[in-house]
């Protein structure tokens, strides 16, 4: 924010200069702002104006329109001290007197300092503070004469000097790509944009909560891996110097959960920080949070209903709505969510029938006639063909929550075949927004097809050049124990916070979104 006792240039580096200089000419006095370790807050901003108006409530109702009886109660409540703590966001000087505005992490408060009520010492030391220098008050609450709630100070005590001023007071913080890089400085300048993680939070407790209640366990399992799968995932790779070894940081959770439903577990999920080496968007960060579950003894049907459940459950209770907006659009999460097999959606929003396709070649011209990107040549099956049509056709349609459910078996290597129909696989995804919120299977326990699976899987990442992923020959071990028939199912934690903050961007509910350091913010530091 502008400095007000400061005139001439604005540049930073200027400013930072002359908080330099006030912060040594403080030492030379012997006084360290960065000495207190602590200091006795009693109350909080927003507590104290709630505690404030409750008490003048019931002087004036007690007093019953007496002024000598409302004078004196409001005179009692001035006797009692506060003690607030907070950072200095404006400044107005008045001669002798001066009005703050402090914040803490509820709320502003207005704070009059006063010379008489002070000592002249310590207010001419007082008066050489800056805004954005966080500060303690002792005081007493009264309101002013324009009816604001303040804390009338007896004595100011400076916790922790700012060498750098905040943006401008009118403007404030709004550079995109700054807000990000400096999530602290937008913080402080942009307040409600704490309401979007506190709102995180919840939703995280919220999640865990529901999945507690239903008996799952949630457990942690390792970050860093051995080895590569063959998922289409690409990993970041390390190095482990004592092992002598390359690993890799975690594409998803899954195999791992899974061997634990083999040990014994009947239902267990995990929040889970996932890294993938792949783009950046306005939906996709290079690490995510997800959370995944599993239940034995159940299959894609029972995660259905598992997860309209859970979104209905945490909206009410985050959002206190059944109807959320997301971008200007409203989303009925609280109403019953559409479900439709993958080929019932690409009939109803494409005009095509799959059931009319008697081959595989029927099936690419039909694409070709509809304008339909597939692989050329003769690899593209029926499969890959529906696929392509619900890729563009049908997931811009998907505003409103729906389960898209039955997929073909060339894009699901972890889900076990329909019984009725082996060309199709036993999981569903689900979209709100056009945006696709999750995953779900009833999860291949065969480890035969897994491991040919696997392998197929291989050979295709091999063939284009990646010649370190490898079959994780020791999740086919578990699986040759034997896993219970499972339910299985994920979800990103951002793009659900995404939708119940109204949050365009994944940027916006990441406290530290990855970004490219900027060179000015690189010290390099040199031997003379």
């Amino acid at each position: 924010m502008q400095e007000l006792n400061q005139q001439g240039t604005t540049d930073t580096t200027d400013y930072r200069q002359i908080r330099l200089d006030k912060l040594n000419a403080m030492k030379n006095e012997g006084v360290n702002p960065f000495a207190l370790t602590s200091y006795p807050v009693s109350v909080k901003n927003a507590q104290l104006r709630e505690i404030y108006e409750q008490k003048e409530k019931a002087v004036l109702e007690s007093a019953n329109g007496d002024e000598e009886k409302i004078s004196a109660g409001l005179e009692a409540i001035k006797a009692e001290t506060v003690s607030i703590a907070g950072r200095i966001m404006s400044w107005r000087r008045m001669g002798k007197a001066h009005f703050l505005d402090i914040r803490d992490h509820t709320d502003r408060m207005q704070v009059y300092v006063r010379m008489n009520d002070i000592g002249k010492e310590a207010f001419e030391a007082f008066r050489k503070w800056d805004i954005g220098d966080i500060i303690g008050i002792d005081g007493f609450v009264f309101r002013t004469m324009k009816g604001e709630i303040s804390v009338h100070a007896k004595s100011v005590t400076l916790l922790s000097k700012s060498l750098l001023p905040l943006p401008e007071k009118w403007h404030g913080l709004k550079d995109q790509d700054m807000r990000y890089r400096q999530r602290y400085l937008d913080l402080i300048c942009n307040p409600q944009v704490k309401d979007t993680f506190v709102k995180r939070s919840q939703i995280m407790r919220e999640i865990r909560n529901h999945l507690d209640n239903l008996g799952y366990v949630e457990v942690d399992t390792p970050v860093l891996l051995p080895i590569e799968i063959g998922a289409s995932a690409k990993p970041f790779v390390t190095h482990h110097n004592t092992l002598h070894m390359d690993m890799y940081l975690r594409i998803e959770t899954e195999l791992n959960l899974k061997r634990l439903i083999v040990g014994g577990f009947d239902k267990v999920y995990e929040v889970g920080r996932i890294f993938r080496n792949e783009g950046m968007d306005t939906s996709h960060n290079p690490e995510f949070t997800t959370v995944e579950m599993y239940q034995a003894y159940t299959d894609y049907l029972g995660m259905m209903d598992l997860i309209e459940n859970m979104y209905k459950t945490i909206t009410h209770n985050v959002c206190g709505t059944d109807v959320i907006t997301y971008q200007g659009t409203e989303i009925a999460i609280g109403k019953p969510w559409e479900r439709l097999t993958m080929i019932e959606a690409v009939q109803k929003y494409a005009g095509v029938n799959y059931y009319d396709w008697e081959t595989d070649e029927q099936a690419r011209a039909c694409a070709k006639e509809h304008h339909v990107e597939v692989e050329e040549g003769d690899s593209a099956t029926k499969g890959h063909v529906l696929i392509a049509f619900f890729d563009a056709f049908v997931e811009e349609k998907l505003i409103q929550p729906t389960i898209i459910y039955d997929y073909p078996v060339e894009n699901s290597p972890l889900a076990k075949r329909k019984p009725s129909d082996p060309a199709f696989t036993e999981r569903f995804e689900y979209f709100m927004y056009a945006r696709e919120m999750g995953n779900a299977f009833s999860e291949l326990n065969d480890p035969i097809d897994q491991k040919e699976r696997f392998e197929r899987q291989v050979q295709a990442k091999r063939a284009q050049g990646n010649q370190n992923c490898q079959v994780d020959d020791d999740y086919i071990t578990a699986l040759e124990y034997g896993l219970p028939p499972t339910g299985g199912l994920g979800f990103g934690v951002d793009r659900l916070v995404m939708l119940l903050t109204d949050s365009a961007s994944i940027r916006d509910v990441l406290l530290f979104p990855t970004m490219k350091p900027l060179a000015q913010n690189q010290t390099d530091i040199t031997e003379e």
